[in-house]
């Protein structure tokens, strides 16, 4: 009887649009769902309770995975290409960062595209977009085609952020840290594949491999549902079928049958206080004008700033620089390392520590949340590049020629295991968790535009720490930037220790309360739709 009143209790909740309640009713029940249905999590549900959660997550990740592969490529590509087609150092900086440019146009508007036509057909978009790119790889004969290529597959990385967001609506948040950070860990996979594909493959040949990848890919994303908070947010409100969609999806997501009550009376509470009215959503003018507003609140743009300020140091800490440049940055510390281990043994090794750590940290998420890791990350990274700055410069030194392959050509396994540290620690904190705090920090109802932008800006400074490093390296030498990648590792632990909030186990409407004044202000009741 208990609980046959409590599904009624669930289906009035899902129904509050269409029946037109009083608007005290409505505000009566909305604050008893979401004080009573968004509280801390406490209880702790089994692997057999999330599972569906887990697959479906892992399957929208592998998206990214050409993230991971566009990144990496760009040091295969170099390599490759300097002996076709004579590359000068301004086209392979170029070959290098376009991928990074033309990812905030796909990242501003897989905002508006997700929230129009949902959260997996823009999945299955940025996949195809992918193959694309392969093809034109293949086909490519000139310069001018491998640019094509690399700013068609950024546009598709721009898009692949859906998966952040998709993630973040679709699981509990007792796995939700660990799921978001699994992004970095098929980012990592990519980038694993494609340092290993290099070995045995041409940089072409690597395409057509990719072609296929991206293929299957497209196929499974077939068998994913739509994110439940996107249908009802923007999807079609047919009243019986519409919410008996939604109940599907939750029922498949969620196989505890009280975890299934608690996210279905969560989402109707949360939908409810985001609701903006037709009149509304008929205005660009006035979607603009309130998005405004909106960003004049402290829910939202202290998580902006916070994030903003996030993704400037993790460009500055030269964790991407790494990943784009791998060879060329082995072979600028010496190239060989020891008894036949070569810069590309070098890369893949590195390419398989990433992986690992990528999972290491994502499980570690779930137990130490995000400041610790960061915090941990940032200093690793540090106190690593420093060292990196002090051996270069200290064996430098006493050589009279002043090339540091001659003094550096039996000891250089040192600077290798100084460099591969560093890439360990960034991957327990700077490298991953900016990303994922967007699907966290940022309000359901600006997410996905907000969230957009943010990874726009993100990848403009990517653009730029990518592109200026080789002059950098020109200007400051291998110490010189060495330093500078350590400094911006500390000013990010300090950061991190003032102004980042934890957000483990935190609700998104907990997170709103935390920066909103006093822990009182709410954002307003309507959302954008553009």
């Amino acid at each position: 009887m208990e609980k046959d009143r409590d599904e009624s209790s669930e289906k009035q909740s899902l129904c509050i649009n269409s029946n037109k309640l009083d608007d005290s009713v409505k505000d009566n029940l909305i604050e008893e769902q979401l004080n009573g249905f968004d509280t801390p999590i406490i209880r702790k549900y089994s692997f057999r309770h999330i599972f569906p959660q887990i697959i479906v997550g892992c399957i929208a990740h592998c998206i990214v995975i050409q993230v991971g592969i566009n990144m990496a490529y760009s040091t295969i590509l170099e390599d490759g290409l300097k002996k076709e087609f004579s590359l000068t150092i301004d086209q392979i900086s170029w070959i290098a960062s376009l991928v990074t440019i033309s990812v905030p146009l796909g990242s501003l508007i897989v905002g508006p595209l997700m929230d129009l036509f949902g959260r997996k057909k823009i999945c299955l978009i940025s996949c195809i977009i992918n193959i694309v790119s392969s093809i034109i790889l293949v086909l490519a004969n000139s310069v001018t085609l491998i640019y094509i290529a690399r700013v068609t597959a950024g546009f598709s990385s721009g898009l692949s952020s859906v998966s952040i967001v998709y993630i973040s609506e679709i699981t509990h948040p007792q796995i939700r840290p660990m799921l978001l950070c699994f992004n970095s860990v098929f980012v990592s996979l990519g980038i694993l594949i494609t340092y290993c594909f290099g070995i045995w493959l041409t940089w072409n040949q690597m395409a057509i491999a990719f072609i296929l990848l991206n293929s299957c890919v497209l196929f499974i994303l077939l068998f994913i549902p739509e994110s439940p908070y996107w249908l009802m947010y923007f999807g079609k409100k047919e009243l019986t079928g519409h919410i008996n969609q939604i109940e599907n999806i939750l029922r498949l997501l969620n196989k505890s049958e009280e975890m299934y009550r608690e996210e279905l009376r969560r989402i109707s509470a949360i939908s409810e206080k985001q609701h903006t009215d037709n009149e509304l959503k008929s205005s660009i003018t006035r979607r603009l004008l309130y998005f405004y507003e909106q960003l004049k609140h402290p829910t939202v743009y202290k998580p902006s700033i916070i994030l903003f300020t996030l993704f400037l140091i993790q460009q500055l800490t030269g964790s991407y620089v790494i990943i784009f440049y791998a060879l060329s940055v082995f072979e600028n510390v010496g190239g060989k390392f020891g008894n036949g281990l070569d810069k590309y043994g070098a890369m893949v090794i590195l390419g398989v520590i990433r992986f690992l750590l990528s999972i290491i940290a994502s499980l570690f998420s779930k137990k130490f949340g995000r400041r610790t890791l960061c915090i941990i990350s940032s200093l690793g990274m540090a106190f690593s590049m420093f060292f990196s700055g002090m051996y270069i410069y200290l064996t430098s030194s006493y050589d009279e020629n002043g090339k540091l392959k001659e003094i550096m050509v039996k000891q250089n396994w040192v600077i290798l295991i100084i460099i591969l540290f560093y890439v360990s620690t960034s991957c327990f904190g700077f490298t991953i968790i900016p990303w994922t705090l967007i699907g966290e920090l940022l309000p359901i109802s600006v997410r996905g535009v907000l969230g957009g932008i943010m990874i726009s800006i993100a990848y403009i400074m990517m653009f730029g720490m990518i592109k200026g490093y080789v002059y950098m390296m020109d200007e400051m030498g291998a110490q010189g930037t060495f330093f500078f990648f350590s400094a911006a590792s500390f000013i990010g632990a300090v950061f991190v220790y003032i102004f980042l909030p934890e957000t483990l186990g935190k609700s998104f409407s907990e997170i709103e309360q935390y920066f909103s004044k006093d822990g009182e202000e709410e954002l307003p009741t309507e959302r954008i739709n553009t």
